[in-house]
């Protein structure tokens, strides 16, 4: 069985939503593979789907136009109508120090709550 892609593809676990045909109604869907040109997504349950839609991935700041070129079970498998930008918006030093920041402040807070439980629990105990 030969490979009819065009190009590589990256396993992902992105979620997305997909507009089918111009709808306003989104539908949630997890984009399991991705290339320069489509995606195979997934879905929980499979709408009526039409031959164009857009692909938006939050994550990534984008919204693709795409055709429909299969539909199985509960997937299908799109060919994008322009060529996206897959790395998505890269952070700065500074977002990632902001980052980092509230991560250790939010651990710190974690640890003194995991102390009072564990006091909470031993006080309980010797009672």
């Amino acid at each position: 069985m030969s490979d009819k892609r065009n190009a590589g593809r990256q396993k992902t676990l992105l979620r997305g939503y997909v507009y089918f045909g111009g709808s306003p109604t989104a539908v949630e869907c997890v984009v399991r593979d991705i290339s320069e040109t489509g995606a195979r997504l997934k879905f929980q349950n499979l709408p009526t789907v039409t031959d164009t839609l857009e692909l938006h991935i939050p994550v990534k700041g984008q919204t693709i136009c795409a055709k429909l070129k299969w539909n199985k079970s509960d997937e299908i498998g799109i060919a994008f109508e322009t060529t996206p930008d897959l790395t998505g918006p890269q952070p700065t030093n500074h977002d990632l120090c902001d980052r980092i920041d509230r991560l250790e402040t939010e651990i710190a807070s974690l640890k003194q709550l995991v102390k009072r439980l564990q006091n909470t629990g031993n006080s309980a105990q010797v009672a």
